[in-house]
């Protein structure tokens, strides 16, 4: 075979055969799924799944079918891989749906409402050796693979302490179109808060032990709108983190990393900040300072100063092109089911800690 049709026989049977994947849930998460996956070059959009009347113009405008349940799919379609950008309230259920029929999952954060549901979900994931991915996308940011690569290297020399903030301020119409966001359930902690979890678990390890105050004070709603967290990790790194929906500073990872163009950006804010006995690395500007010579480190002393090279890219693309190789058997899931109830257990601690003003301590999964 000459290289002409090497090449044409590689590139029909890889970039040809696509992997099938369906969408389930057409909200504004859903949509991103369904835009990247349109644009994917080793996947495609074979179906939507949503009730609404609205789901109906999307899928008409993808070119792909339209069912109203995920039942109806595995009746007339049966995809690949199945997408589940649902309601919270419904992840459970519906993952476990589809490991029974078999389906691989990407399944959207939180894992679950509650961690006591989680764990079920967790529990039959091991048991049947399902293929289920939770979308904490940020795993999948070429920012985030660059910051653990330097934290990895030893450059910054032992973990001592991370900063770090998510620090945005949400309209008012956010909270006046869904009400149930004032209520328990909404609020930062569970809303945002788990995101910078995934992130700090990442970078620093397990989270151990937290400790928590919250306010209330700017808005006055039940939930939550500022809080200040402190983290222990298993190394014994501590972290200090403040959390706030309300607050007019752009030092939160959708206004720094540059991701999603739909944010209002500002590259000379960082959102973390981790140090070690060498050095540290701010992220997402990449900035290093680290000590010449180990045998001489002072406050008095200049650091070295530079800014490690990386690039920026959307992560959703990279999480659904690992999901397309979860699917064919080509990877483990990068963020585990067992990851997605860890990230929701330190995060049920925050919540916890800042109603009883008590230390809360983790297990380790």
């Amino acid at each position: 075979m000459n290289f002409f049709l090497f090449f044409q026989f590689y590139y029909s049977n890889f970039y040809m055969n696509k992997t099938r994947i369906a969408v389930a849930g057409a909200g504004y998460i859903g949509q991103a799924h369904i835009s990247v996956a349109l644009g994917s070059p080793s996947c495609e959009l074979s179906a939507i799944v949503d009730p609404s009347p609205t789901a109906a113009d999307l899928a008409s405008k993808a070119g792909v079918p339209l069912y109203a349940s995920i039942d109806e799919l595995l009746a007339h379609h049966r995809p690949d891989g199945l997408i589940l950008a649902t309601p919270n309230p419904l992840h459970v259920p519906q993952a476990l749906q589809c490991i029974a029929a078999g389906l691989p999952i990407l399944l959207e954060k939180p894992i679950a409402t509650t961690v006591t549901e989680g764990q079920r979900l967790v529990e039959v994931v091991m048991q049947t050796g399902a293929r289920v991915l939770i979308g904490h996308h940020r795993a999948h940011s070429p920012i985030m693979a660059k910051a653990r690569e330097v934290v990895d290297s030893g450059k910054l020399g032992r973990l001592v302490a991370v900063m770090g903030s998510a620090t945005f301020f949400k309209p008012d119409s956010y909270y006046a179109d869904a009400p149930w966001r004032r209520e328990a359930g909404g609020g930062p902690i569970l809303l945002n808060m788990i995101h910078e979890v995934h992130n700090l678990r990442m970078l620093c390890g397990e989270i151990v032990a937290v400790q928590a105050f919250s306010s209330n004070a700017t808005r006055g709603f039940a939930v939550e709108d500022t809080v200040a967290i402190n983290l222990r990790f298993a190394s014994g790194m501590l972290g200090s983190f403040m959390l706030s929906d309300t607050a007019a500073c752009p030092r939160s990872w959708e206004q720094t990393s540059q991701e999603n163009k739909a944010y209002s950006t500002y590259e000379d804010e960082d959102c973390y900040v981790i140090a070690g006995t060498n050095g540290s690395l701010s992220v997402p500007t990449m900035r290093l300072k680290t000590y010449a010579r180990l045998e001489d480190r002072s406050w008095w002393k200049e650091y070295e100063a530079g800014v490690v090279g990386m690039v920026r890219d959307d992560p959703l693309k990279h999480q659904l092109e690992h999901f397309g190789q979860v699917i064919r058997g080509q990877a483990q899931p990068l963020v585990s089911a067992q990851d997605g109830l860890q990230n929701l257990r330190v995060t049920e601690a925050i919540s916890d800690a800042a109603k009883t003003g008590k230390v809360i301590d983790i297990h380790c999964a």
